[in-house]
Parts: C-alpha cells; structure tokens; sequence
C-alpha cells in the first residue's frame, strides 16, 4: 500500500470543489426541467399535453398497425377462416360509413 501525503493544499482543494459544486447547482437550477416544475399550474399543463400528445399518437399508431393487418390479413387466401373474417371486418366497417 502507498501512503497519502498529507495535502498542504487541503483547504484550496476543498474551496475549488465548493465553488464548482456552487457552479454546477447554479447550472442546473436554470436548466428548463427544474423552471418547469417550480410552478404547480406549468406543471400540469406540462403533464396535461405530455398525456394528450400520448393518447393520440398511441390511437393513430393503432389504428394504423389494425387497419394494416386487416388488410393484409383479407389478403391470405390460404387460411380461409382469417380471410372470411378479416373480410367480414372490412365489410363491416365500410358498412359503418
């Protein structure tokens, strides 16, 4: 094992390390996420347009990923069972129209 040197320099080490440590805190606390979340009102309407922008995307998303599987699920020919009902499924929903 190697001895540690006793540091002559000890308190300007510890001097640096606090006013860098001020430094970084100063930084963060002007950082957008903090600003956004001191305030109670911008933070629901932060969270309140995150979860409508959530909603949405997961409604469009699945509407596609269904609309696409059905059709090509009305295209297999060699599984007559899911072809006759993924047609019934588009004749359905032309019907609904």
């Amino acid at each position: 094992m190697t001895e540690q040197k006793p540091a002559d320099n000890q308190p300007d080490n510890l001097t640096t390390e606090v006013r860098a440590l001020r430094t970084e805190l100063a930084r963060l606390n002007n950082h957008r996420f903090v600003r956004v979340h001191r305030s109670l009102f911008r933070l629901t309407a932060f969270q309140f347009l995150r979860g409508i922008a959530f909603g949405l995307g997961t409604v469009i998303g699945a509407t596609i990923l269904v609309s696409l599987l059905v059709y090509f699920l009305s295209t297999i020919e060699l599984v007559p069972i899911i072809g006759d009902w993924a047609t019934k499924v588009i004749e359905e929903i032309k019907a609904q129209k």
